[in-house]
């Protein structure tokens, strides 16, 4: 039985050693924007959609109102998506330092410059 657990524990040993090294792609900025871009077909559109929903969405979940203020504060009623997405592809083409970026990054940044809080 012994020899059963120390066999376990070397294989998950030896596992936990491959995951650790294993890189995990990022979608970089330049990817997103071309998955943006319009017209768009039916999948690229929902793709894109659901990423930027997506990242948006994260920010608001973790971000912890009385240990960080906000700095995206989206005003109502809220620009259309598809206006909000066009406006990112064209903050990325002014902006070709960031093309290799991560794209959640880059887009969070854009969305801190285009809707930004008061008082900053």
């Amino acid at each position: 039985m012994k020899k059963i657990f120390v066999l376990l524990a070397a294989l998950g040993a030896f596992c936990g050693s491959i995951q650790a090294q294993e890189k995990i792609p990022v979608l970089s900025t330049q990817e997103l924007v071309n998955v943006c871009k319009l017209p768009a077909s039916p999948e690229s559109r929902s793709f894109c959609v659901g990423y930027t929903t997506a990242i948006y969405d994260t920010y608001l979940a973790t971000r912890h109102p009385q240990r960080a203020k906000p700095y995206i504060c989206v005003k109502q009623p809220a620009p259309a998506r598809d206006d909000v997405i066009s406006e990112f592809v064209k903050f990325s083409a002014s902006n070709p330092q960031a093309s290799d970026k991560p794209a959640a990054g880059v887009f969070l940044g854009f969305l801190a410059a285009r809707f930004p809080c008061a008082g900053k």
